[in-house]
């Protein structure tokens, strides 16, 4: 059974996002790896103070290169948890046969799977400016407030902004719409996949990741699907994540306990 787990951020968030989830899972016993996104290894506060002017450049397919070169380097399959883009790349890096079993917290746009009238209405900001393909884009404090955080306690909203919110490369949200990156849905051989979403969700409608689980299902691996009707994209930073984490954990443990082989295969 894997004793390591690979933790993947997703936009505008970097490491230190999974700061609880991170400690929670190591008192569990396992190991537990949280890399950043190329250029994303800063403080959140020195990331918006001065972002390395080659973020602009990153996009989806440097970014799932980097987590796979960094998880063929163990010595044992992890288990893989993403969060919002961080899900959508777990989904990739599993069709890569890479993963003990997977995880998929409110995922993001994925290729194949139609965007939810929320996620369009979250993406505006970067869409309406028909250059932010090469920009690195910044948050503002009331997005962050009314659709990334809505269920956030408003007194607990700028210490959160000021603590985890990064600028992210408008790349990212181009690749979402037009991706290279395909999915063989029904012929990947995989790991089992767990998508988890949020009934309050206006980053990423829980419509979407039903639709995801719909075309994951088309897999031979183990697909299943768990709703939090209550929860927003900021679910594993609000009050009440001890559950959501645990959920996932505890889903992929039992999973990868099944699949016997842990190495990695060679590239």
């Amino acid at each position: 059974m894997t004793k390591t787990i690979v933790l993947i951020h997703g936009a505008w968030l970097n490491s230190r996002s999974w700061e609880h989830v991170k400690a929670r899972y190591e008192a569990r016993g396992y190991t537990v790896i949280a890399p950043d996104w190329p250029l994303d290894d800063r403080s959140p506060a020195a990331l918006r103070a001065a972002p390395d002017p080659r973020l602009a450049r990153l996009g989806q397919r440097e970014i799932v290169a980097h987590y796979e070169a960094i998880i063929r380097a163990l010595p044992e399959k992890p288990i893989l948890i993403g969060h919002s883009l961080g899900g959508v790349f777990v989904q990739h890096l599993l069709a890569r046969g890479l993963g003990a079993a997977g995880v998929a917290i409110d995922p993001a746009p994925t290729p194949g799977v139609a965007l939810g009238p929320s996620a369009i209405r979250s993406a505006l900001p970067v869409f309406r400016d028909l250059f932010s393909w090469r920009k690195v884009k910044v948050m503002s404090r009331d997005f962050f407030a009314s659709r990334f955080a809505q269920t956030l306690d408003r007194a607990k909203v700028d210490a959160a902004f000021s603590r985890y919110i990064v600028p992210t490369p408008g790349r990212v949200y181009w690749n979402g719409v037009v991706n290279p990156m395909k999915i063989d849905w029904a012929g990947q051989d995989r790991a089992p996949l767990l998508l988890i979403g949020g009934g309050r969700d206006l980053i990423a409608d829980a419509s979407m990741t039903r639709a995801i689980f719909a075309k994951q299902s088309r897999a031979a691996a183990p697909t299943e699907l768990k709703v939090f009707e209550d929860r927003s994209h900021w679910t594993l930073l609000d009050d009440g994540w001890e559950e959501v984490a645990d959920t996932a954990l505890d889903w992929a443990a039992t999973q990868a306990a099944r699949d016997t082989p842990h190495l990695l295969r060679a590239a």
